[in-house]
Formats: C-alpha cells, structure tokens, sequence
C-alpha cells in the first residue's frame, strides 16, 4: 500500500482541492495506485447497493489527447458565456472576486494542459440512453460520493485532481472514443496527477451562517 500524508479527517476533508497548475504532468502515474485509490471510491454509499458505476481509467496518450481536446471545446464556449462565473461580478465583494480571477486562471490553464495530465478517470453509472426527467438525485448520488471517495484517496497519497464536468457537452463524442455503451452514463471527469507539494490548504467559503437553516427555511 502507498505510504499515506500525515492529515487527520478534518485536514483531510478541508484540503483536498481541485487541483490544476500544481499536477505534475512530467511524474508517471503507477496504474496500480489509482486502482488502490479506486478500491477506497467503491466503500461509498450506492442505492439500494446497486453498485452501478463503472470507471474509465485513460492512460493512453492518444485517447487522453482525444477527451482533452473535447474537454478544451466545450471550456473554450463556457468560458466565452454570459453565465462564466468570472471575477467582474458586481455582487461579489472585491475578495471573492480575485479567488474567482484565480480559479479562471487556473481553470484555463487545465483547459490548456489536461492531455499533458498522465491520467483522466471518468466516473459512470448505469442509467439507461435517457436520463430521469424528474429529480435524479438517487441517480447521481450513486457515483459522486464514490468519485469524491476517490479524490480523498488521491490527496492521502499524495496525487490531486480536478473535478470537471464540461467534457458531458460531448458525452456522447467521449463515448465514442472509449467504447462506452449508450447505457452507462458519465457523471464527472477527474485529471489525476501527482501535486507539486501537498501543503493545500482549505479554501475561502462564503459564512456557514449564509446557508444554514434550522428545522425550516
């Protein structure tokens, strides 16, 4: 087993970042090690245990060039959209809006870069050629938590990642590319990479008291 970073639960869950200009796209990633991180994913919760995810591990540079060039297209309209969460948003305050100039930054960055990312993960779950038209909750909250699963096993050991869904304007292109059948349904893209240092630290949050709610809204 890969030797663990010394972080209690709570640093743990407050550090593990989505990280993008600190991977380290020169560092090979032993398969073996996102396989043992995936072993930790699959102790999440699943409903009524269906254990219906599937994870696409892609290694291969050609097919990672393939989802990253897909990925870059759909980041590329996103970031040119009227709804991009950019730092000029008159109701932020001047503080959130520089964290924000920050995340485009570094979100453009990964745009750039995530074919050089020596492993993309693709988290999936059978849901059938059309989703449910009424809430999905059940559905989704059948992979995220084992995809979240994943990220904390890749920060104790040291390797960050990114969560991503942009690729899903293409779901169907990526399909193609990796041979996913038609009923199994991508929920998030995951670059994965060793960090440059593992000294992360927990992000800026609005107050818990702009969101709390006791026994009603």
């Amino acid at each position: 087993m890969t030797e663990l970073l010394p972080l209690d639960p709570d640093q743990l869950l407050t550090t593990t970042r989505s990280v993008r200009k600190r991977l380290d796209l020169e560092r090979p990633v032993p398969l073996e090690i996102v396989e043992e991180c995936l072993e930790v994913a699959l102790q999440a919760p699943t409903g009524s245990n269906k254990q219906g995810w599937h994870w696409i591990v892609v290694t291969d540079p050609a097919l990672r060039k393939s989802v990253a060039d897909l990925y870059a297209r759909s980041y590329r309209a996103y970031r040119d959209s009227p709804t991009y969460a950019g730092a000029d948003d008159p109701s932020h305050s001047a503080q959130r809006q520089a964290q924000q100039a920050r995340v485009g930054t570094s979100a453009d960055y990964l745009a750039d870069h995530m074919a050089e990312v020596p492993v993309l993960v693709i988290g999936a779950i059978h849901a059938g050629a059309d989703l449910p038209a009424s809430n999905q909750a059940g559905l989704w909250g059948s992979l995220l938590p084992a995809a979240w699963n994943l990220q904390l096993a890749l920060r104790a050991r040291g390797l960050g990642s990114a969560w991503t869904t942009l690729h899903l304007t293409y779901e169907k292109e990526v399909a193609e590319v990796l041979g996913i059948p038609p009923n199994v349904r991508q929920g998030v893209l995951l670059p994965v990479a060793w960090t440059k240092g593992t000294d992360f630290k927990p992000a800026r949050r609005e107050p818990l008291e702009s969101v709390l709610h006791v026994n009603g809204w």
